[in-house]
């Protein structure tokens, strides 16, 4: 059968890829934000690109998708990052194509709606709720006691988030969570105990229900706002815990109906076993999908490509989870966060970096003329590093070490005459 993927949103090379693997007539729509566009990669080898604006009511995205439908049928709907998500899943289900539904985005999406269900269902009965103003913080704080984490109902990149010790902090971390990080507007401010102990993001692909977990992930953040700073794969754990995490995340996925799909969900593992921090049906960010790549073998773009054509993938990804030629060593990713405040002339020391023992990868992430600020989101860091090691420590220094190598040039002034400032990280 001659495939017609309506692919919602953007995806980066993803919907070329569609194109590509499905071969010769294959037709690829893609339904989008006017301000998505200009990202779109060699947008002429698609039949067919649709904009909208941001604040069209779902019902126009509907009617748009249903009037190419009914031309040109479509028998796949795609969506491949957070945004737009909903308006995939409110249009497939109008036309009766396969994904996920929206009452799964709904509870993915909104992390209040995704607590209160993990509550009902028995999974995890962590206390939090959205909260209106700093009262309503200050109360829930009086009542659960501290530490809490308060972060944007919706979003993502760490923004907004801040953990609260004690009653005085509610109104900055209110006003922090409140902001317009022009992602999300009005998304509301929730608040939620935090939990001790070490974070993990969990890489699972699941197929008619079937859930394969692909990689525990170690990550290591900033302790103020949370902004990763790296990650390691695959997580020093004994197998008790390894159990663990992949018995609650099986659950939690069956818990929104995940039937289908790349997922990414983060967790810490308390003392008393695992907890959600959130959950994705999307591929992580990070890097994540090359680190696991790199270690298991499984391309899960590949997969999330492959299986948007209708094509199964659980059986390819298990045969590789078991092959023995698989290099397993550990991979882990460090970003350089530059001390110095102004604007980036360059980076130094890239090639230098990359030529090192272990190191898989080095590039930068920001160019001349960004403006380094605060870290206050994973928009914050400048470049990050890639490396193996023969142990998770050993590969989690590696690329510490080299991401610390780098040299950061950035003017502290807008004064000429005040020359350059150099900045190591």
């Amino acid at each position: 059968m001659t495939e017609h993927v309506l692919i919602v949103g953007g995806g980066r090379e993803i919907p070329g890829l569609i194109r590509e693997v499905g071969g010769p007539g294959t037709a690829t729509t893609i339904l989008c934000r006017m301000d998505l566009v200009p990202k779109i990669r060699k947008p002429g080898q698609h039949d067919r690109v649709l904009a909208l604006r941001s604040d069209a009511p779902d019902e126009e995205w509907i009617a748009l998708a249903a009037a190419v439908h009914a031309r040109h049928p479509f028998t796949r709907v795609g969506t491949f990052g957070e945004r737009d998500q909903d308006r995939a899943a409110a249009v497939a289900a109008a036309l009766g194509l396969p994904c996920h539904s929206p009452q799964t985005i709904a509870w993915v999406h909104d992390k209040d709606a995704m607590r209160r269900r993990l509550a009902e269902a028995g999974v995890d009965d962590t206390p939090g709720g959205r909260v209106a103003d700093v009262a309503e913080l200050r109360a829930f704080l009086t009542e659960h006691g501290t530490p809490c984490v308060v972060k944007p109902v919706q979003g993502a990149g760490s923004f907004g988030v801040s953990v609260v010790r004690s009653v005085e902090e509610a109104e900055a971390a209110f006003a922090r969570a409140a902001r317009d990080f022009g992602l999300i507007p009005d998304a509301g401010v929730l608040v939620e105990r935090f939990h001790e102990g070490p974070q993990f993001s969990v890489e699972a692909f699941s197929e008619d229900g079937e859930h394969e977990i692909l990689a525990v992930t170690r990550k290591f953040s900033d302790p103020v706002g949370f902004v990763e700073l790296g990650h390691v794969v695959p997580a020093d754990l004994s197998a008790e815990q390894t159990d663990a995490v992949h018995t609650y995340v099986r659950r939690l996925l069956d818990t929104f109906d995940i039937a289908n799909g790349v997922t990414h969900t983060e967790v810490v593992l308390t003392e008393a076993g695992p907890r959600v921090i959130e959950t994705h049906v999307r591929l992580a960010g990070d890097e994540i999908p090359y680190l696991v790549q790199d270690v298991t073998g499984v391309d899960l773009v590949d997969c999330v490509v492959r299986q948007t054509l209708g094509r199964p993938v659980l059986p390819d990804i298990r045969k590789t989870l078991a092959d023995p030629s698989v290099d397993r060593s550990p991979e882990a990713i460090w970003f350089a966060v530059p001390r110095a405040r102004g604007t980036l002339t360059r980076v130094d020391g890239l090639d230098e970096v990359a030529a090192r023992p272990g190191v898989v990868a080095a590039e930068a992430l920001l160019g001349a003329g960004d403006v380094l600020g605060d870290l206050d989101s994973s928009q914050s860091r400048a470049a990050f590093v890639r490396a193996r090691g023969v142990d998770a420590g050993e590969a989690v220094a590696r690329a510490r070490q080299a991401a610390a190598a780098l040299g950061f040039v950035v003017t502290v002034s807008g004064d000429d005459a005040a020359g350059d400032g150099r900045d190591w990280v």
